[in-house]
């Protein structure tokens, strides 16, 4: 990955955090790297636990953003979130969260930011 890439993407992270800190989530962790994946954020409100993917991109020559999260990436965070869970020994703690994986899609373009959250991917 090139340095433009790894800014591009701190970028958007930086941008995803300072979303969800405005909407009153709490970050637990970030950037999450285990043998089935990396979690970009984990972050809790409301009785929910999220495990948030952000992707950001430059330009739409490789389709948006959100066109990366696909079948095998969601299942790449599902495992990554219950490795988390056990790991952090937080499967009591979290019993009764109900378990969400979010996306946020990022398009940064001449200085033109668009951002969308899609915070239940699955349901």
């Amino acid at each position: 990955m090139s340095l433009y890439q790894k800014n591009l993407g701190k970028k958007g992270e930086d941008l995803a955090l300072d979303y969800l800190k405005l909407h009153n989530f709490i970050v637990l962790e970030k950037n999450f790297s285990s043998k089935f994946g990396e979690i970009d954020i984990i972050a809790e409100k409301k009785h929910c636990l999220y495990f948030i993917e952000v992707k950001t991109r430059s330009n739409l020559n490789h389709g948006a953003p959100y066109e990366a999260v696909n079948k095998r990436k969601i299942s790449h965070i599902k495992r990554a979130s219950q490795y988390y869970l056990l790991k952090n020994k937080l499967i009591n703690k979290f019993d009764s969260y109900k378990l969400k994986i979010a996306v946020f899609s990022i398009l940064i373009e001449n200085e033109k930011i668009d951002m969308k959250f899609w915070d239940d991917i699955e349901s």
